[in-house]
């Protein structure tokens, strides 16, 4: 996939832009472009008349600061005035950081994936993780901005590519939180897996970083997990706790901890996702959300 919406830097070169090359860079339609050097003055620096319109770096830079205010919720006007003043990098830390409503950035993030806008996603993501810690971050922004994307693609039929890119965004962010090495307060790694046929693991990325920050670490099998590579790594082992994702009930097979191999320590079986029948899962603890589930764990390795 082309990368979206570059800072200046990232041209490499110093040929000037069509507007239809610096729409689809910056995710917006020519037409906008148009609009904005009519209605707030910011089109090409250079424009001969009779000739094509070409946008140099110093406009780009404009531009994509002009998109990012109002990404972030700023009205277009105020954002013009803005982006006419900016002449240096684009600073996507310092939008993110004048967000300080959880809903307003769930919905600045949203417009970010709409216009594919890779780094503005990923920027906000990072601060966000940084500054309220994975659990927080998973419930009151990233949970609300796949069930509002989720909805756009139901509600029209449109932007399936927006919620590929999305998921893989969050995939990166949630494991650039889990360090390489740590020195982990459990002396065995607790496992984590989908089970099944099950493809949806972002809630087991979100489980890895926030077991991270608590200093806990584990074996991450990620999805589509078959009950025999459980049975593998439990013999091998010997996890203090096990979580079992399912997002689909055709996935919530019981066969996946009632048929595990019995070892001692018996490892805490604990089980997440929507797709688990409740009337099956008596004999296990059920984990309503990342909290629940971290406590779980915490709680079985005795930190």
């Amino acid at each position: 996939m082309a990368r979206i919406s570059p800072t200046p830097q990232d041209w490499g070169m110093d040929q000037p832009l069509t507007v239809a090359a610096l729409a689809r860079q910056i995710g917006v339609a020519p037409a906008t472009l148009r609009t904005w050097d009519r209605r707030y003055g910011l089109g090409p620096s250079e424009h001969v008349e009779g000739s094509h319109r070409r946008y140099s770096r110093a406009d780009v830079a404009r531009l994509v600061m002009m998109r990012r205010l109002i990404t972030t919720g700023v009205a277009p006007s105020d954002a013009a005035q803005r982006a006419k003043a900016h002449n240096g990098e684009v600073s996507i830390p310092e939008l993110v950081t004048e967000i300080v409503v959880a809903e307003e950035l769930v919905a600045s993030i949203c417009r970010a994936a709409e216009s594919l806008d890779r780094e503005f996603v990923l920027q906000a993501l990072r601060q966000e993780l940084m500054k309220n810690g994975v659990i927080n971050c998973w419930q009151n922004v990233i949970v609300p901005v796949l069930i509002n994307v989720g909805n756009s693609w139901e509600r029209t039929g449109e932007g399936i590519e927006v919620e590929h890119l999305l998921t893989e965004l969050i995939k990166s962010v949630l494991r650039e939180a889990v360090p390489e090495e740590f020195e982990a307060v459990n002396a065995r790694p607790v496992l984590l897996a989908c089970v099944g046929e099950e493809l949806h693991s972002l809630a087991l990325h979100a489980l890895a970083a926030a077991l991270a920050e608590r200093e806990i670490s584990s074996n991450f099998l990620g999805a589509r997990t078959p009950l025999a590579a459980l049975c593998g790594i439990i013999n091998k082992t010997a996890p203090p706790a096990l979580f079992l994702w399912a997002q689909l009930s055709e996935n919530g097979d019981p066969r996946f901890f009632e048929e595990l191999p019995a070892v001692r320590p018996a490892p805490k079986i604990i089980l997440g996702g929507p797709g688990w029948n409740p009337k099956q899962c008596s004999e296990v603890t059920v984990a309503a959300d990342l909290q629940r589930a971290c406590e779980e764990i915490t709680q079985a390795i005795g930190a």
